[in-house]
């Protein structure tokens, strides 16, 4: 991708007149797609809108909900809406490493007798990938888990197999029973770009789930973006306009986390004891841009991080004794970030 430089800075690559139809149009499928996924999934419009960003910009998420929230049947629903290839783990105790990545076997040909290993290849071998209570399996399976997620790859017996492109994981989480769990360190969970927040819903949406998934028949989704598609927005994405004023908010939000740096807050120095890292900007900006392109613009907003901020810095901050004496919350401290944060 060309970059052109201003201010010292590298800035977005120029779209061409296929990049703009392309982002014009991504705004018009998206519409279609949450119309089309309302059909099978009442509300969770934002979940929607978060795990496509993600998936836009090349990113992971964790998916934290009570169970009964039909997380997989809205996943599932997605890939099938964009031509993907799902697969589905559940996450156990005893889940071992090659019981997602693959295994070798022996295997004997019946006409020469001659035997040799061959490669069978496990759930992970997807374009997107749902792993189910992703806290229930041991950190080894989790690392096996992780490497793939950074390296787009899985090595076995030394040999290393590729991934297909694109390539997402999601991970959900029950937030209410951890016995028996093997919670995600803080280090591992900045390798997702999102947490994402699955809400109980309304009572008008929860009645017309409760009349529609009693009765028969069940609708049927029709692809609206296949594998090259999306490929193509992914670099799209990178090519959307962004000032340095609101990149500068973008780095400036970060910062402020951070309880030991001279930016932060009092009150984030009271109730963090860990912040965001500089991937969380990278997550911010990506983010941000995405959100613009599904909003049918071209350059991003201050807004646009604004929303992102929610995703991508809640499991990246870290609340003291304090906070959780007070009742409070990471979403509660970033809304307070955004209300101080102001754009120069």
């Amino acid at each position: 991708m060309a970059l052109q430089f201003s201010d010292g800075a590298p800035s977005a690559g120029q779209m061409d007149e296929q990049d703009l139809k392309a982002a014009e149009q991504l705004a018009e499928v998206y519409e279609k797609m949450t119309t089309q996924l309302g059909r099978v999934i009442v509300g969770q419009k934002e979940v929607l809108k978060q795990v496509m960003i993600a998936l836009f910009c090349k990113g992971h998420c964790v998916l934290e909900g009570v169970p009964g929230l039909a997380k997989t049947l809205m996943i599932s629903s997605i890939a099938e809406l964009l031509s993907l290839n799902f697969n589905r783990v559940q996450f156990t105790p005893d889940l071992m490493p090659s019981d997602i990545t693959g295994t070798e076997i022996l295997d004997a040909d019946e006409t020469t007798g001659q035997r040799k290993m061959r490669f069978v290849r496990g759930p992970i071998f997807a374009n997107v990938l749902l792993g189910d209570e992703i806290n229930r399996t041991p950190p080894k399976t989790q690392a096996a888990l992780l490497q793939a997620m950074q390296e787009y790859q899985v090595t076995i017996a030394g040999q290393n197999y590729e991934l297909e492109a694109p390539f997402i994981v999601l991970g959900t989480q029950n937030p209410i029973e951890q016995e028996g769990t093997y919670p995600l360190p803080e280090a591992q969970l900045d390798r997702f770009m999102f947490r994402v927040q699955v809400e109980y819903p309304t009572f008008e949406e929860e009645l017309q789930i409760a009349e529609t998934t009693t009765s028969e028949g069940f609708p049927t989704l029709d692809p609206l973006l296949d594998r090259d598609d999306i490929l193509h927005l992914q670099k799209i994405v990178r090519k959307v306009l962004i000032a340095r004023s609101v990149s500068s908010y973008a780095v400036k939000l970060a910062r402020a986390t951070r309880p030991d740096s001279d930016e932060a807050p009092d009150f984030v120095k009271k109730y963090l004891t860990w912040g965001a890292g500089p991937r969380a900007c990278q997550s911010l900006l990506l983010g941000a841009k995405a959100h613009a392109l599904l909003d049918g613009r071209v350059h991003v907003s201050v807004e646009d991080i604004q929303y992102v901020a929610f995703p991508v810095l809640r499991h990246r901050l870290v609340t003291s004794f304090s906070a959780e004496s007070d009742g409070l919350t990471t979403d509660h401290i970033i809304e307070k970030l955004i209300s101080v944060i102001r754009e120069e």
